[in-house]
């Protein structure tokens, strides 16, 4: 399993907002229910922060990128990270699934700038889920711990379990997830895909923003060509400088792919490669901003350049572990596909 550390969502603040403020739109309302007993219920649209059966912001396409609608010929099941942040109420590790803000927040941060880096050739899933509060990533090893997190986790089991059932039927998968998602999409990958006949539907698990160790699973190696199919890419996104307790030059035990090159060697990869990152604003693209290096168990890059960027003082970018190189992600989730189809 992922090692549990110490890892919070980092807002870029004015300068790289990446989302962390929601915007009010037409989609108001439509996330604002009422759950009898406090459990999902995976057959009503109202438990999927996105999917294909209703317009979601993980649908929006930058202005840039829009075109002629390409068919959709895989499913991608993404697990949003942590959003229920700030004050932990008393006894509530958990977030209740029908808190209309928190779903609002999750719809437009993560859904908006994140998941819809995934839409160009997929039908992309999301479920909410009871996701435990950030605050429990701190917590010592604990019997609440345990309990908040394998609740969240059960939640993300049941709905890829419906969507199994009731959307799949036997259409490539793309498993897809940042930070307290990967806590998730790590653990799901192993129960339902790691040596299991569902392995032959998996395109590629794109599971960013946490350690993982590059032998977790038995037969799903690290992906290290672009190309690459029934594999996986993880990485976590830092200033070149940066120094921290849960980052460490030596370790080579984390699998860390390059998203600029797609491989796993440790050398820099010159920003002309940078397809494009999206920043607050969803229909600007900003490309060659920075260069990147895996470097013992973390991606290091220089500081990204785009207008207003000298303001940016922090070196932990683990808000933009997708944005960052969201175009790099959208283009090669379409590379993958193309080869997982040609292999059939």
């Amino acid at each position: 399993m992922v090692r549990l550390k110490s890892i919070y969502w980092v807002c870029f603040v004015a300068v790289m907002g990446f989302g962390c403020s929601p915007k009010i739109g037409s989609y108001t309302g439509q996330k604002v229910f009422k759950t009898p007993n406090g459990v999902p219920d995976y057959a009503d649209l109202n438990y999927w922060a996105a999917h294909p059966n209703k317009w979601d912001p993980s649908d929006t396409i930058p202005k840039l990128l829009r075109g002629t609608p390409k068919e959709k010929e895989a499913d991608v099941f993404f697990i949003h990270p942590t959003t229920y942040t700030g004050e932990m109420p008393q006894g509530k590790p958990n977030a209740d699934i029908d808190d209309s803000t928190l779903n609002y927040k999750t719809d437009y941060s993560p859904m908006l700038y994140q998941a819809s880096a995934f839409n160009e050739r997929a039908r992309v899933f999301a479920p909410r889920y009871r996701q435990a509060h950030i605050k429990m990533y701190g917590e010592p090893d604990s019997i609440q711990l345990h309990r908040a997190f394998n609740l969240a986790y059960e939640d993300v089991k049941k709905a890829f379990q419906y969507y199994l059932e009731k959307e799949n039927n036997g259409r490539p998968i793309i498993i897809a997830s940042h930070s307290q998602g990967t806590t998730h999409s790590s653990r799901l990958l192993k129960e339902f895909f790691d040596g299991k006949p569902l392995m032959k539907q998996l395109v590629c698990a794109y599971i960013i923003g946490m350690r993982v160790k590059k032998d977790l699973y038995n037969r799903i190696p690290v992906c290290s060509d672009p190309s690459q199919t029934g594999c996986f890419v993880s990485w976590r996104t830092y200033r070149y400088d940066y120094m921290g307790d849960w980052v460490s030059r030596l370790d080579t035990s984390i699998a860390v792919v390059n998203p600029m090159s797609w491989k796993t060697a440790e050398n820099w990869v010159d920003k002309s490669i940078h397809k494009g990152a999206v920043l607050y604003n969803i229909n600007k693209i900003y490309t060659h901003t920075q260069d990147a290096l895996v470097e013992g168990d973390a991606l290091r890059v220089t500081r990204p350049r785009f207008p207003g960027s000298f303001l940016y003082k922090n070196k932990n970018y683990h808000a933009g572990d997708i944005n960052l190189f969201y175009l790099d992600i959208r283009e090669n989730v379409s590379l993958r596909i193309d080869a997982f189809k040609s292999k059939k």
